[in-house]
């Protein structure tokens, strides 16, 4: 039942960025609620599939690769279908749907099977650290989706090409202030995040040294884009820019330190 569920969540997720992209092919106006209605029902049967794992193995799909990248990915789309249904336009979907759906295969390709550190002291401790850092991680994507977006719409705006993106996608303006909410709201979970870490690696004296690298990495990534957007009065541009560049180096390190770990199939 947790893979079927997680396949559907997957295809809910590829129809309904296919939907948002049929504006590209033929004028016509953007389908909003069919768009929505496939996003919350892929969110909704992924959901199913996360309590299902809670019921089946006593514990919330927190530890283990396969189990954090599923609740990552659930994470991106609920923050999706929220920031999609309020501003009642599509065009994140064509990003960030593929990105869930991407990041759901990921994890059934890991296995969906609890990581072994859940089985240590201090439970719910982690728990709540990874699940306040996946939630940071949810609004990085989502800055990092708006900042590709704005540059994309700033091209073909500069280009004097009003094609199906200047049509399609939503102001200038409206993704640059998407951008920097998800940028701060990212920040404040991260650092809750990393706080949490910080105390129980000191607590529970367990601690990777690949894990703090890259989280550190990650964090001084927000804070960098924080400080730049909120007190270095950045341009939207150079926030978009960076938001993007910095988003897919955390990603990178994320899969090179996998590539090298010395505990396989647990969540870096």
């Amino acid at each position: 039942m947790l893979v079927i569920a997680l396949a559907i969540a997957i295809s809910c997720y590829i129809a309904a960025a296919g939907l948002a992209a049929a504006p590209f092919a033929r004028p016509i106006a953007a389908p909003v609620r069919s768009v929505v209605s496939l996003l919350g029902a892929g969110v909704a049967i992924h959901l199913v599939a996360l309590l299902a794992y809670t019921w089946q193995y006593g514990e919330p799909p927190l530890t283990g690769l396969g189990p954090a990248l599923s609740s990552a990915a659930f994470l991106v789309a609920l923050t999706l279908l929220a920031v999609e249904a309020l501003a009642h336009e599509v065009s994140l979907t064509l990003v960030t749907a593929p990105l869930a759906a991407l990041v759901t295969i990921g994890a059934l390709t890991s296995g969906i099977v609890p990581g072994t550190a859940a089985k240590t002291d201090g439970g719910f401790w982690l728990h709540l650290h990874v699940a306040v850092s996946l939630l940071g991680f949810a609004a990085f994507a989502a800055a990092a989706a708006s900042g590709v977006m704005y540059l994309l719409e700033r091209r073909e705006l500069k280009s004097r090409r009003f094609g199906a993106i200047f049509r399609f996608f939503p102001p200038l303006e409206t993704l640059d202030r998407v951008n920097h909410l998800a940028i701060v709201c990212g920040w404040l979970a991260l650092t809750l995040g990393t706080a949490l870490a910080i105390g129980y690696s000191i607590v529970y004296r367990d601690a990777d040294h690949l894990k703090v690298i890259w989280g550190i990495t990650a964090w001084v990534a927000v804070t960098a884009l924080t400080v730049g957007r909120v007190v270095g009065g950045w341009q939207a541009a150079r926030a978009a820019i960076l938001s993007s560049v910095f988003f897919v180096a955390v990603i990178a390190l994320y899969v090179a330190f996998r590539a090298v770990g010395p505990r396989a199939g647990e969540f870096l």
